[in-house]
């Protein structure tokens, strides 16, 4: 117990929880925030990009690559609508950002006074894209709020939170306890559930597997149990690298699709099983159990036949231990979809020659940040990554723009691991001014900048589906290499996948930040393998025939 500023109070308890980084620009509404990160003898660093959006976007890079909670702060009004888009990407990616957010006087706030950059409802808006939110309104009750918020971020499903403070508050003084990082609550196991999703299981001829962001950290219980099934695990996005893509039981989306209209059974493990329920379709001849720690997603869609409310890596050793001990032959039909995909992919160069030379030049431990484009649609499908958390994609928000500002939040939490950012010239130049950032912090990030002069992919639906009707994809861009230089960055010009790995590893070799300018054409469209029609749940006289 003792007596500190509101701010020192928030510091502490932070610091208490294992955060001793702040993603944050500085502006008077947290004037005393920073004031205590100035006098906190280098126990915590501040990381100032150029815009709140990056500051958000930084702490949910550091969050997804680590699965630790970040912290993020921001001030009111504009700098809260700023972040507003990280933090919603955060909450549909299931990642613990923490966001401090600014606020106007105490005696002032949804008074529509016209304070400096007031916000009405500020507080009720924060509850639209984060789990927990609430207001700080003294020192005294700081470190209660701070261990909640972590608590309620960690625990069950994992989503952004926000504690707001008004700015006569944080510099303000009062008595404050310390109080201890509280436990995580997640849910204790059901054998009954447990007995009867293992009886489906065992019963399955032809089950197939879905694991989604919620399924990172069950990595090694989740291939055992795949492989005492013979189950084909798909993972898309968040969950890539959940099992080694190399390995055999290891399918994409587009296998996953091909498998689906003949599988008995789904195990859904920390997933929403949009594609497949929403769009794939289901009927009676598929059995449905759901593992998920968050209650609310077993019904969404249809009712599973099995819902298991549990932590994914506690839900699959129970669901093992249930198990007979015995493994099942190899399935003939998974490796013959395998094939097929294999040959399908021959037909979607450059960007799979891109792909191959990123994965040669970089180290096995080395991060992916995918951006949303047309190197990366491909890249969610069929780049080769062998651990969770090591091929970073931006979810169902699939917002462009976000690559970067998360690149360099994965670099800063994991400063010894080699970092790459891939994004089009579109999504790239959300964020272009954060080369600044890169260099003010040495974060040694390699920004890989594919440049077609356009918003590609609006261009091909455009061209597609609107009989070549052309509008507002066109773009005026800098000369990127050039670009990166201006802000003493070293820059590669790189024209073809042949000459992108040696770029690439001579830039990753500097460990320092840099920029690979890759000229692209129009490339061949991926959307054959990611908007895949329905096989499922309709008679069999209209069924369509399957890519």
């Amino acid at each position: 117990m003792s007596r500190r500023t509101t701010a020192d109070a928030v510091l502490d308890s932070l610091l208490a929880h294992g955060i001793d980084t702040l993603y944050a620009l500085p502006g008077v509404h947290n004037d005393f925030l920073f004031d205590a990160i100035a006098q906190s003898g280098g126990r915590m660093r501040a990381l100032h990009p150029r815009h709140e959006q990056t500051s958000a976007y930084m702490a949910l890079g550091a969050a997804l690559a680590t699965g630790r909670p970040q912290v993020c702060a921001m001030v009111p009004g504009p700098g809260v609508l700023n972040a507003s888009a990280a933090l919603l990407t955060a909450y549909g990616m299931g990642a613990p950002v923490l966001a401090l957010a600014g606020q106007i006087p105490t005696d002032a706030i949804d008074k529509g006074w016209g304070h400096l950059h007031e916000l009405p409802d500020q507080l009720g808006l924060l509850r639209h894209f984060t789990k927990y939110a609430a207001r700080i309104p003294a020192a005294a009750d700081a470190p209660a709020l701070v261990a909640e918020a972590i608590r309620q971020a960690l625990s069950g499903r994992m989503r952004p939170v926000a504690l707001e403070c008004a700015i006569d508050t944080w510099g303000r003084a009062g008595v404050a306890t310390d109080v201890a990082p509280l436990p995580i609550l997640n849910p204790p196991i059901d054998a009954t559930t447990i007995e009867a999703a293992a009886a489906l299981l065992a019963r399955a001829e032809r089950p197939i597997i879905i694991a989604g962001g919620g399924a990172i950290d069950a990595a090694t219980g989740l291939l055992a149990l795949a492989e005492r099934l013979q189950a084909p695990v798909l993972t898309y996005r968040r969950g890539r690298g959940v099992i080694p893509t190399t390995h055999p039981l290891a399918v994409s989306l587009p296998v996953g699709h091909r498998l689906w209209r003949e599988a008995d059974l789904v195990l859904g493990i920390g997933t929403r099983m949009h594609f497949a329920q929403s769009n794939w379709g289901t009927d009676a001849g598929l059995k449905i159990i759901r593992l998920d720690i968050d209650a609310e997603e077993h019904n969404r869609f249809r009712r599973p036949d099995v819902a298991i409310h549990a932590d994914a890596a506690d839900g699959v050793a129970a669901l093992l231990a249930a198990l007979p001990a015995t493994t099942r032959p190899a399935r003939a039909d998974v490796a013959a979809a395998q094939a097929w995909f294999a040959e399908r992919l021959t037909r979607q160069e450059p960007q799979m020659g891109y792909l191959r030379a990123l994965r040669a030049a970089l180290p096995a431990d080395g991060i992916v940040v995918e951006d949303v484009t047309q190197v990366g649609f491909v890249g969610r499908l069929a780049f080769p990554v062998d651990a969770p958390r090591r091929y970073i994609s931006p979810g169902y928000q699939d917002n462009l723009g976000w690559g970067y500002g998360a690149a360099l939040g994965v670099q800063a939490a994991l400063p010894d691991r080699a970092v790459v950012a891939i994004s089009g010239d579109g999504g790239f130049m959300y964020q272009a001014a954060e080369l600044a950032t890169a260099m003010r912090h040495t974060l040694p990030v390699v920004a890989v900048v594919f440049d077609d002069g356009a918003f590609g992919n609006v261009k091909r639906i455009q061209a597609e589906r609107f009989g070549n009707r052309l509008i507002a994809h066109d773009l005026a861009n800098p000369d990127f290499h050039d670009f990166a230089r201006s802000f003493g960055m070293q820059a590669w010009r790189v024209a073809e996948p042949a000459a992108f790995a040696p770029a690439l590893a001579a830039a990753l070799a500097t460990r320092a930040p840099a920029l690979l300018h890759v000229k692209v054409g129009e490339m061949p469209s991926p959307w054959d393998m990611l908007a895949l029609p329905r096989v499922r749940g309709f008679d069999e006289a209209w069924r369509p025939a399957l890519p």
